[in-house]
């Protein structure tokens, strides 16, 4: 998903460069971002959860230990 986008916008944005488009660059640019964004938030989501699974395994540590 986030890395398609970028790749696309990557390639946009090189076509844009050659054919002296620059509304092309604009879009190739702004699809760049929205690509880098959303493998940003994907990355960020997967360590989130991976701490709610490592808090959730230290809880129930605890709760062992306790009984």
């Amino acid at each position: 998903m986030g890395i398609g986008e970028s790749i696309k916008g990557a390639v946009k944005q090189k076509v844009g460069d050659v054919t002296d488009d620059d509304a092309l660059q604009a879009e190739g640019d702004a699809q760049q971002t929205k690509g880098d964004e959303q493998t940003r938030e994907s990355r960020e989501r997967t360590e989130a959860k991976a701490h709610e699974e490592k808090a959730d395994a230290l809880e129930k540590e605890q709760r062992s230990l306790e009984n």
